[in-house]
C-alpha cells in the first residue's frame, strides 16, 4: 500500500473535518430552514415537501403576532426572562463569592445540595410549586414565572459562579481591602468586570430556558394577557378542531427564535470566553 506524506495526511484531515462540519451545520440549521419555509407558505402548499421556497406569505406573521397574541406575549416573555437573568445573576454571583471566598462549616455540603437541586426534573416539582405559587398569591401572574424560572436557574448558574470566582487571584481582594473597599465594592467593581464573560455565558443560558419554558408556564398561568410565547403558539387554533394554521405556527416559532439568535450572536465572543476561561489555568 501507498503510504501518504505529511502533507497528503494533513489534507485528508481537513477535508474529512470539512465534510463533517458541512454535515453537522446541515442538520442543525435545517429545521430552523424548513420552519422558515413553512411558515411562507398558505393553503395545500403546507403539505408539499420543498426545499427552495414556493411562495410568500408575509399575512401569516401578521396572523401570529396581531391575530393570536404573540406580539403580546413577546413582551411577556422578555419581562420574565429579563428579571430571571436579572435576579439570577444578583443572587448568584453574591452567593458564588460567598462560597468561594469565605471560609465557613457545611460549605462543601451546600454546594452538594445546590447541585442535587438542579437534578430534579421539572415536573417532579410541579405540584409544590403551584402550591407554592397559590400560598403566596401571584397564580396567574408574570412572578410567578419568574420565581419558578428563578428555582431551577439559580443552582446552575451560583455553581458556575462559583467555579470562575474561585480562579480569582487573591491579590485581587486583598489589594481592595487595604484600599478600604467594602464587601459589595468588591463583588461589583473588581469581581464583576473580570466574571463579564461567565457572567453574560450563565445569563444567556438562564434567559433562553425561561424563554422556551413551557410546562410552568401554561399552569400557573391561564389569561391571555399573561401567556409567554410558547403557550401562545400552543394554544393557536384553526378554524376548526382538526384544522390548525401550521402557516402561523411556524411563524411564530421564527419570530421565537429570532431573539435567540440575536443575543448569541452579539455576545458570542463573550460566550465563547466564558465557556473557555476555566479549562486552562495560567
Amino acid at each position: 500500500m501507498m503510504k501518504l506524506t505529511r502533507k497528503q495526511q494533513y489534507n485528508a484531515h481537513q477535508v474529512m473535518l470539512y465534510v463533517a462540519s458541512t454535515i453537522v451545520t446541515v442538520f442543525c440549521v435545517y429545521p430552523f430552514y424548513n420552519a422558515i419555509i413553512t411558515s411562507l407558505k398558505t393553503g395545500n402548499d403546507l403539505f408539499q415537501v420543498s426545499f427552495l421556497p414556493t411562495s410568500f406569505e408575509w399575512q401569516n406573521y401578521a396572523s401570529a403576532l396581531l391575530d393570536n397574541g404573540v406580539a403580546k406575549s413577546l413582551l411577556n416573555s422578555s419581562i420574565v426572562a429579563g428579571l430571571t437573568v436579572g435576579g439570577c445573576l444578583l443572587v448568584a454571583i453574591v452567593a458564588s463569592f460567598a462560597l468561594a471566598r469565605i471560609r465557613f462549616k457545611g460549605k462543601q455540603g451546600i454546594l452538594l445540595t445546590i447541585l442535587c437541586v438542579s437534578m430534579f426534573p421539572q415536573v417532579a416539582v410541579l405540584t409544590g410549586m403551584f402550591e407554592l405559587i397559590r400560598f403566596l398569591g401571584l397564580y396567574d401572574s408574570l412572578f410567578s414565572l419568574v420565581i419558578s424560572y428563578m428555582t431551577f436557574s439559580l443552582p446552575f448558574t451560583i455553581w458556575v459562579l462559583t467555579t470562575f470566582m474561585k480562579n480569582m487571584p487573591k491579590e485581587l481582594e486583598e489589594a481592595a481591602i487595604v484600599d478600604g473597599a467594602s464587601t459589595w465594592v468588591i463583588i461589583t467593581k473588581v469581581f464583576a468586570p473580570i466574571m463579564a464573560p461567565a457572567l453574560v455565558t450563565t445569563g444567556l443560558l438562564a434567559f433562553v430556558g425561561a424563554w422556551n419554558e413551557f410546562m410552568f408556564a401554561i399552569t400557573f398561568t391561564i389569561s391571555p394577557e399573561n401567556r409567554t410565547v410558547p403557550v401562545a403558539i400552543g394554544m393557536m387554533q384553526g378554524t376548526s378542531q382538526f384544522e390548525l394554521p401550521w402557516g402561523s405556527i411556524m411563524a411564530g416559532s421564527v419570530i421565537v427564535t429570532l431573539p435567540i439568535i440575536a443575543l448569541v450572536l452579539i455576545f458570542q465572543k463573550r460566550i465563547v470566553s466564558g465557556l473557555t476561561a476555566g479549562a486552562v489555568k495560567g
